[in-house]
């Protein structure tokens, strides 16, 4: 038994004041006033903040965040991947990361990370896998190694990534940046197809992330009722194509869709930086419409994207997206444990949930730089280390 204590504690729905949260092994097992704990160990962290466990909802672990993602997965072969992986895992892990869905790799690298990290808590998060995503021949990500020419080759893909294992079904419903003749505007994969990958995944418990930039895939997303949306941008080849009429059938739908954000300090892609403004107006369209939005990364594809930067994703939905920092928070706790079906293992400070906990020095609620200063992370109550 031991005992949390801090001036300050978001449940992951909302800051509730100082309080004492009372670990027995893995589980928490109370949380409430600070009082005498005669029989725990206490540890006062005075002015801080303790939160839950982040989740980050889309990353690419093996992916070693260069500018040219495709010459590192030729010239590195799947050991040297897993390798680059456990490290993004440690450095996500330190940060107060302590879930990740991976959405892309090639061949078994992060199922074998992901066994790792279940059985030592300190290698990294715990991992939500899918396996190489569904593409065209040729099509965005076609590196990894998952390419489709019909319907024959989806349904074959779901089964074989079934029997290995993975936990969701990844499909490039559209093109994307980071593969040469790849153009995110572009539909890879019409709504037939993807209600196929949908109804072959749901039948063997999976569910399915779209990759889906443009307005077609996004639509045909909607059309398939995929689980989740990936980016959402509305991009395409010139900038962001607004249609208000397609955000109300996404906000209608009630799909969830991923907000790929959190970009680190540095030079910017001139390409995002451009187009900025007006995506950020197109996302503050599809929440104010009533969208199910939750924050993440897409960690990993780039310089400005490492595996800690969703505490970057945080202070954007707060000064970019006009956010209150309650809801900001949510995004990557309690909204996206929902969103994943994971809301028995993460995403609240909550009796009978797993000891997943980010404590950091400071008061978040009025500070939030404080997020970036981890003095403590639990993952199922043990102290991952490497913190300030």
């Amino acid at each position: 038994m031991r005992a949390v204590r801090a001036r300050q504690v978001f449940d992951g729905e909302r800051f509730i004041g100082a309080a004492d949260i009372v670990i027995d092994g893995p589980t928490v097992v109370a949380v409430g006033p600070p009082s005498d704990h005669a029989s725990a160990p206490l540890d006062d962290f005075g002015d801080a903040t303790v939160l839950p466990g982040l989740i980050d909802a889309h990353q690419h672990l093996a992916w070693d965040c260069s500018v040219d993602p495709l010459a590192w997965h030729r010239e590195h072969d799947d050991v040297a991947l897993l390798e680059c992986a456990r490290a993004n895992a440690r450095r996500a892990l330190e940060a107060g990361i302590t879930t990740v869905r991976d959405l892309g790799s090639r061949g078994r690298v992060m199922l074998d990370l992901r066994d790792e990290c279940a059985q030592d808590l300190t290698a990294g998060p715990t991992l939500i896998v899918s396996g190489p995503p569904l593409t065209t021949p040729g099509g965005h990500c076609h590196f990894l190694g998952a390419e489709c020419a019909t319907v024959e080759d989806l349904l074959a893909e779901v089964a074989r990534q079934a029997a290995a294992g993975v936990d969701v079904i990844k499909i490039m419903a559209t093109g994307g940046q980071v593969t040469p003749g790849s153009s995110p505007g572009d539909t890879q994969f019409g709504a037939e197809e993807l209600k196929a990958v949908v109804v072959a995944a749901r039948a063997v418990g999976l569910p399915v992330a779209a990759h889906a930039h443009g307005r077609g895939g996004v639509a045909a997303a909607v059309e398939a009722r995929v689980d989740s949306i990936e980016h959402c941008s509305f991009m395409t080849d010139e900038g962001i194509d607004q249609d208000a009429e397609l955000v109300a059938v996404v906000a209608a739908s009630g799909i969830t869709v991923s907000i790929t954000a959190g970009i680190a300090p540095g030079p910017a892609d001139p390409i995002v930086a451009a187009r900025l403004p007006a995506l950020v107006a197109h996302v503050r369209g599809l929440r104010d419409a009533g969208a199910r939005c939750i924050m993440s990364t897409d960690a990993g594809i780039s310089p400005t994207k490492p595996h800690d930067c969703l505490v970057y994703a945080v202070s954007q939905a707060v000064h970019l997206l006009g956010m209150p920092v309650e809801g900001a928070l949510a995004t990557c706790t309690s909204l996206a444990a929902d969103a994943l079906g994971i809301e028995r293992q993460a995403g609240r400070v909550r009796p009978g949930l797993p000891a997943d906990l980010l404590v950091v020095d400071g008061l978040v609620e009025t500070d939030l730089d404080a997020i970036r200063r981890p003095v403590l992370v639990l993952r199922g109550g043990v102290d991952v280390g490497g913190h300030g």
